[in-house]
């Protein structure tokens, strides 16, 4: 009976490295999935900073960057010329000026009453009112308006330059006009623009048309 309770099998006693080994590859791989997640957070907070920088940058560059919008007339056909190049030259002119404002920012431009003047040699022979309106953001608005021209109270000085640009067959006009107002960006950005207008036209009295058009 002795010898068969000692031939009896007794299962090795664990010392302890086995688990030990175990606990600490379940740690390394711990580690490891936290520094993963640790610097996928980092690339996504740097990522967004750029994102917001870009962005930044773009607003301030492009649709922040308030342009004045162009005041200009347009090709026009007269409807009505008479002149006079006897000893008292004079001239009558009427037509449709197309006034145009080009607005390129992203927001709308808000402006006031206008005038824009027609001068022959300085001297004034003609005006039209703009009245109060806006031109949409990367839009131009279109202004019609009807011009009279008379030269009759030309001084006589520049009546002799007239008597000879008609005997030439043309006569050269000069427009001006200021537009004051306002460019609203994302209904809280605003800035005052002015925008100025300054055209010279040829008129050719023999075809009664216009010869050249030229803005600043």
């Amino acid at each position: 009976m002795a010898e068969k309770n000692q031939n009896q099998y007794h299962p090795p006693q664990s010392n302890g490295y086995h688990r030990n080994d175990q606990e600490s590859l379940h740690t390394m791989e711990d580690e490891e999935a936290k520094h993963k997640k640790r610097m996928k957070w980092t690339i996504g907070i740097i990522a967004f900073i750029i994102f917001q920088i870009v962005q930044a940058l773009f607003f301030v560059l492009v649709i922040m960057k308030f342009k004045s919008p162009k005041f200009r007339v347009g090709d026009f056909a007269i409807q009505t010329l008479t002149v006079e190049t006897q000893a008292s030259p004079s001239f009558d002119m009427s037509f449709v000026a197309p006034i145009r404002v080009k607005n390129t920012n992203w927001g709308p431009f808000k402006y006031d009453t206008s005038t824009v003047y027609f001068n022959y040699g300085g001297v004034q022979v003609g005006r039209v009112n703009i009245p109060k309106s806006k031109a949409n953001f990367k839009s131009t608005k279109k202004i019609d308006v009807n011009v009279t021209l008379n030269s009759t109270n030309l001084p006589s000085n520049i009546n002799s330059n007239l008597k000879n640009e008609l005997s030439s067959g043309v006569i050269t006009l000069n427009s001006q006009g200021e537009l004051k107002g306002k460019i609203t960006v994302m209904f809280m950005f605003k800035k005052k623009k002015t925008s100025q207008l300054i055209c010279t036209i040829t008129i050719d009295t023999i075809t009664k048309a216009v010869q050249s058009l030229l803005c600043k």
